[in-house]
């Protein structure tokens, strides 16, 4: 196919603009700023601050785990401001995938599309088997221990045959966002506002008790260890993408998704630097693997009254975690399906809820296996690489479309340019670097099964493909 004939089978970003200002999508258009941030918030702190935090210190970075979430968030800050230049400029949902679309054009926009679909049902079903881990020691400090059986995914203990939890609560988000927007939306603020709340208990009541002599030796794996504990940790810090998955449930989005999405970041990486420090502080770092490490410190250091308030706020924020991601995932198939790259029954909306039920009933129930059934260390070895391929096309696209595009009007503009996107292009790959060989391996079966779909039925079924010429 001629280059000509590519760019006439584009979406042009003009195209997308006035798709989100005069067609309409069906969505209920809900949420405003405080919404968004939450959506974001919800993303970004969680599992990061209640689980890996202290798993990635014991087993690869040590205390020297604030330096890993440093990188990480490197790399997210400057994907961040990427992220809100196109937010403001294409207020569709979609994401990184209708970014990379208008941009680079339909093949790229399926392969990252096709990449979200996993990171973010992976991502839920991580959080999900975390949510779990601190459900069950409220349940056991309460003295109802769940029976071996329910307690986790076969193979991760003797006795273990599935994670009853994380099935339970996978279920239940995935039926909260197939209802109306508005009930989710409400939810997912309050029980944010309770994580914030949790978070800045852990460092104020930690602080007391932190010994700096646990800070030494401060990088006892070496910096190749804070490397690869960026590079598991990295998925924990840019839950900020999902709030523009929802451009078209905003009431203002060429208002609202850039300033959501560096106000959400901006708040999270505070809070994520001051827990780590306190975290490795109170306890030795090699007691931190462990399914619940923050609840499990502080029971440590003789203090369960805040081991119980602090795994509340766990499991209220892990969930609000599962939220984002199941309801970013959903809006990414139902994008594909509008566009015809996935059948039509993707993007079905509901007549009376007015949200994209199928896509999510669907996701969900992939979301609810993977909890179920995989241990945590598995999912994670996953969830990485797809969203940092994203962030590297998006860096690159920004960069694209200012040399193509610089008339058209942006809302936001990424400072720095082109530095800023060379920066996040650079971070990510590093990122990717350090990822296990076996993601590669996955990473590679999930592209050449989405190439296989793409050209067995995307191609031949997209609304640019069946469009009329002109």
């Amino acid at each position: 196919m001629g280059l000509i004939h590519e760019l006439a089978r584009r979406k042009s970003v003009e195209s997308l603009q006035d798709e989100a200002s005069t067609r309409g999508s069906g969505l209920r258009r809900v949420l405003g700023l405080g919404h968004l941030t939450a959506i974001g918030l919800g993303g970004i702190i969680g599992v990061g601050i209640f689980v890996l935090s202290g798993t990635v210190a014991a087993t690869h970075a040590g205390p020297a785990v604030v330096l890993s979430f440093l990188i990480a968030g490197i790399a997210s800050a400057a994907a961040a401001l990427c992220y809100a230049e196109f937010a403001g400029l294409i207020p569709v949902s979609g994401s990184a995938y209708t970014y990379g679309y208008a941009v680079l054009g339909e093949f790229a926009g399926w392969i990252i599309g096709w990449d979200l679909l996993l990171e973010y049902a992976l991502i839920a079903a991580v959080v999900a088997v975390g949510w779990s881990g601190y459900v069950q020691a409220l349940l056991d400090a309460a003295g109802l221990p769940l029976p071996a059986w329910a307690q986790g995914a076969w193979g991760s203990a003797p006795g273990r045959v599935v994670n009853l939890p994380a099935i339970v609560v996978s279920l239940a988000i995935t039926a909260l966002l197939a209802a109306r927007m508005e009930w989710g939306a409400r939810f997912n603020t309050l029980i944010v506002a309770i994580k914030i709340a949790g978070a800045a208990l852990i460092v104020i009541v930690g602080a007391a008790w932190v010994k700096p002599e646990r800070w030494h030796p401060f990088m006892p794996f070496g910096m190749h260890g804070v490397v690869t504990g960026a590079a598991v940790v990295f998925f924990a810090v840019f839950g900020y993408d999902m709030l523009t998955t929802a451009a078209e449930e905003s009431k203002n989005p060429q208002r609202d998704l850039p300033r959501a999405v560096l106000l959400s970041l901006g708040i999270a990486m505070l809070l994520y630097f001051a827990i780590c420090l306190v975290l490795t502080g109170i306890v030795p770092y090699t007691t931190l693997d462990n399914a619940a490490p923050v609840a499990g410190a502080f029971t440590r250091i003789g203090l369960p009254w805040a081991m119980v308030v602090i795994s509340l706020a766990s499991v209220c924020g892990i969930t609000s975690v599962i939220f984002a991601n199941l309801l970013a995932g959903a809006r990414i198939g139902f994008s594909l399906g509008r566009d015809g790259l996935l059948p039509a029954w993707f993007a079905s909306v509901h007549p009376r809820w007015r949200t994209p039920h199928r896509s999510t009933v669907l996701l969900g129930a992939v979301t609810t296996a993977a909890a179920g059934l995989f241990p945590l260390d598995e999912l994670a070895k996953l969830v990485n690489i797809g969203v940092l391929s994203a962030f590297i096309v998006i860096c690159a696209a920004v960069v694209v479309l200012r040399l193509r595009r610089p008339d058209l009007h942006r809302p936001f503009r990424t400072p720095l340019m082109p530095w800023v996107p060379l920066v996040g292009v650079g971070f990510s790959c590093w990122l990717i670097w350090g990822l296990p060989a076996i993601t590669y391996a996955r990473f590679a079966v999930w592209l050449a099964i989405g190439c296989a779909v793409y050209f067995g039925y995307g191609r031949r079924h997209s609304r640019l493909a069946v469009a009329p010429p002109g």
